[in-house]
C-alpha cells in the first residue's frame, strides 16, 4: 500500500540530513522530488500545488532544535499537512437512530461492493456487537443476489431473500419492513453498479435513497482507479447526498493516490479501506495513520487494535503466566501465537503497519504467511512430546518429521531455529513488564500516540 511514495518521500528526507535548518533552497529541492512523488502516487493535480504549497509555507524557516534534523523536521511538516487534506481525524459510522440504521451502499460495477457489504456486517457484527440484516438490491448482474448470500452464510449474518424477478423499490421496502419487524440494529443494502455512469443507475440509487431515508449512504470506489476514482465519487456526490466514501483494494495499488484525493476533492470523509480480499479485510480509515504509514512510520496504534480483537485475551494471559512460573515456552505455544497472528490478518498485513525499517527486515527475512503454513504442518507433524520439549529433536526425528510433513530436513532445522529466537524474545518480555515498557517508551515519538 503505498509503497512508490513511501520510498520516493524516503528519498526526499535522507537528502535533507545534515543540514543545520530548512532554508528555501534545501525546501525547494525537497517540494520539487514532493510534487513529482505525489504526481507518480496519482494524486490530483489540485490536491498536489494545495500540499506543496502549504508545506513550503509551514517548513520555510523552521528551526531544527533540540535532536531533531531537518529531515526529521521536514516530516513533520509533511505529515501535519497530509494528515489535513485527508481530513484530520476518523469519522465514525452514524448509527444513531431509531433501528434499523440503514447503510446504503453504491458505487460502480466492479469496485467490490457486494463484498464490502459483507465485510461492513462482520465489523459491525464482531466490533459493536449490532444485529445486521444483509439485503441485494441489484437484480441486473448474475449472482449478485446469490454472492450476497453466500456471505452471509459465511458470517452466520441474516439475509433477506430477493430475485430477479422484482423491483429494487420492492425488495428495498420489504427488507426494511423485515428488519423492523425482526428487531435488527442495522440494515445494509447492497445496489446495482454499472461498468460507467449513467442516468438509468442514478434514477434507480435517488428512488431508492427516498424510499429508505438511509442514515448513512456510502460510496465505494475501486482504489487502483486512480483518477477516475475521484471523478466517479465527485458524480455520485453531486446525485446522492452521500455520507462518506469506502476506497477498496488498497493493498493492491502501491500508488494510493485516491486516498490523498478523494476527501479534498468531493469534501466527503473517507470512512473505511479495504485491505485485503478476506471478509475482516476492512479497517477504519484514519488520516493520522495513514499519514505515518506513507511517510514510513507505520501504524502502530491500529496495530495493537487488530491485536486486541485478533487475539485470545485468555490464551495470551494464559502464556504469560506460564512462562512466569518458569515453565518453558514450548512448540504447542509457538503454533499457538501463528494461529493468532493468522486471526489479525498474516503477516502482510503486519508488515504494512510496522514502520519503513522494520518492515524492510521482516521483508529480508523472507517470512511470509506460506512460510508459516509450512512451520504450523511440520509442527503439527510432530508427536506431543516432540512438541513439548522440542530439545529431543535429533536427526532421526527431524527426517521423520520433515517427511511427515513433506518438506526438507534444512526447513526442519529453520523452523527449530526460529523457535529458539522467539523463545528468548518470550523471556525478555516477560520480564520487567517488557512489551508495556517497550510501547510506554515509543509514546509521543509516534503520531497519535499517547
Amino acid at each position: 500500500m503505498l509503497d512508490n511514495l513511501t520510498q520516493r518521500l524516503s528519498g526526499v528526507i535522507k537528502n535533507l540530513r545534515g543540514q543545520a535548518r530548512l532554508t528555501e533552497a534545501n525546501i525547494q529541492d525537497a517540494m520539487r522530488e514532493v510534487r513529482i512523488a505525489l504526481l507518480e502516487a496519482d494524486v490530483a493535480l489540485p490536491v498536489v500545488k494545495e500540499l506543496a504549497t502549504q508545506v513550503k509555507e509551514a517548513a520555510l524557516g523552521q528551526e531544527v532544535i533540540g535532536n531533531l534534523n531537518p529531515g526529521q523536521a521536514f516530516i513533520g511538516v509533511v505529515h501535519r499537512e497530509l494528515t489535513r487534506i485527508m481530513g484530520k481525524h476518523n469519522d465514525a459510522l452514524n448509527l444513531a437512530t431509531t433501528p434499523p440504521a440503514v447503510i446504503l451502499m453504491a458505487g460502480l460495477q466492479g469496485a467490490g461492493k457486494t463484498t464490502t457489504c459483507g465485510k461492513l456486517a462482520k465489523l459491525l457484527h464482531d466490533q459493536q456487537k449490532k444485529k445486521i440484516l444483509l439485503v441485494s438490491c441489484d437484480v441486473y448482474r448474475p449472482a449478485a443476489i446469490e454472492q450476497l448470500r453466500t456471505l452471509a452464510q459465511q458470517l452466520n449474518i441474516d439475509f433477506f431473500a430477493s430475485d430477479i424477478s422484482q423491483r429494487p423499490q420492492d425488495i428495498a421496502l420489504a427488507a426494511l419492513d423485515y428488519a423492523r419487524k425482526h428487531h435488527h440494529d442495522v440494515l445494509i443494502v447492497d445496489t446495482a453498479g454499472r461498468l460507467a455512469i449513467d442516468d438509468a443507475m442514478m434514477n434507480e440509487i435517488k428512488e431508492l435513497h427516498a424510499s429508505l431515508k438511509p442514515i448513512e449512504t456510502l460510496f465505494v470506489v475501486d482504489a487502483m482507479t486512480g483518477q477516475d476514482a475521484v471523478n466517479t465519487a465527485k458524480a455520485f456526490g453531486e446525485a446522492l447526498p452521500l455520507t462518506g466514501i469506502i476506497l477498496t483494494k488498497m493493498d493492491g495499488d502501491a500508488r494510493g493516490g485516491a486516498a490523498l484525493s478523494v476527501r479534498h476533492i468531493t469534501g466527503k470523509p473517507i470512512k473505511f479501506i479495504g485491505i485485503s480480499e478476506k471478509l475482516n479485510g476492512l479497517e477504519a480509515f484514519h488520516p493520522e495513520r495513514m499519514a505515518s504509514r506513507i511517510l514510513g512510520m507505520g501504524d502502530v496504534l491500529s496495530l495493537l487494535e487488530e491485536a486486541q480483537r485478533g487475539v485470545d485475551q485468555q490464551e495470551a494471559e494464559k502464556l504469560a503466566k506460564k512462562i512466569q512460573t518458569g515453565k518453558s515456552f514450548d512448540l504447542n505455544d509457538f503454533r499457538m501465537q501463528m494461529v493468532q497472528m493468522r486471526k489479525m490478518g498474516g503477516v502482510s498485513a503486519l508488515m504494512d503497519k510496522l514502520p519503513a525499517q522494520l518492515s524492510q527486515a521482516a521483508a529480508d527475512s523472507k517470512m511470509d504467511d506460506k512460510v508459516f503454513s509450512r512451520m504450523e504442518g511440520i509442527i503439527n507433524s510432530m508427536t506431543p512430546q516432540e512438541r513439548r520439549k522440542p530439545e529431543i529433536i535429533k536427526a532421526s526425528r527431524k527426517k521423520r518429521i520433515a517427511d511427515g510433513a513433506g518438506v526438507k530436513v534444512m526447513h526442519v532445522n529453520q523452523l527449530l531455529n526460529q523457535f529458539e529466537q522467539t523463545q528468548k524474545m518470550m523471556k525478555m518480555f516477560t520480564k520487567g513488564g517488557g512489551i508495556a515498557k517497550m510501547m510506554r517508551s515509543m509514546a509521543g515519538k509516534i503520531p497519535g500516540m499517547r
